[in-house]
């Protein structure tokens, strides 16, 4: 009887984000997931190790990535970054001078830190010059703050990425993952 709970309660259940992200990145054979360690993406990067279908792991520094995932697409093969705002302070150089010029279709997934109870004035500011960086290099950003819409959007940037060879931010905001707890 309890099972039989368990069943219905897990065919009713809406996904959460991580799982949508997960399974969008399955459905587009995204399967290289380089990181740089955030508090806030911490289910979606365990649920990645977790899927022999990803090869995941973490880097040093987030230009560390960017160059793994050129190589990788330069060699047939797609994948992802996840990192939060702090590290996009870093890629403006790897961004301007290889992703862009090159037309590598760099995904890049960023939890949005500096906003919504932000403590530290050092991830406001990178929250507030990220989007005009990302205008000034002409990348498509979205930003992502209902769970309704993160499937489509996730999906469409990624083809969008490939087909046009061109790199994508998909900026997490706390609206759709909590965001990070502060004590």
């Amino acid at each position: 009887m309890a099972a039989d709970a368990d069943a219905a309660r897990s065919a009713t259940a809406v996904p959460n984000w991580h799982e949508i992200v997960l399974q969008t990145f399955k459905h587009n054979a995204v399967d290289l997931i380089p990181y740089v360690p955030d508090r806030v993406l911490t289910p979606l990067i365990q649920n990645l190790h977790d899927d022999p279908f990803f090869t995941t792991f973490a880097t040093a520094r987030e230009e560390e990535a960017v160059g793994i995932l050129a190589g990788a697409w330069m060699g047939g093969r797609r994948g992802a970054l996840l990192m939060q705002t702090s590290g996009f302070a870093t890629l403006a150089n790897v961004l301007a001078s290889l992703i862009v010029p090159c037309q590598i279709p760099l995904i890049m997934i960023v939890s949005e830190r500096g906003t919504l109870g932000e403590f530290n004035v050092g991830q406001a500011l990178v929250c507030r010059t990220m989007r005009p960086v990302l205008d000034a290099l002409a990348m498509e950003h979205h930003t992502m703050t209902r769970l309704d819409e993160l499937e489509f959007v996730v999906d469409r940037s990624i083809k969008q990425a490939v087909a046009t060879q061109a790199p994508v931010a998909l900026i997490l905001s706390p609206l759709l993952t909590g965001g990070k707890v502060f004590a």
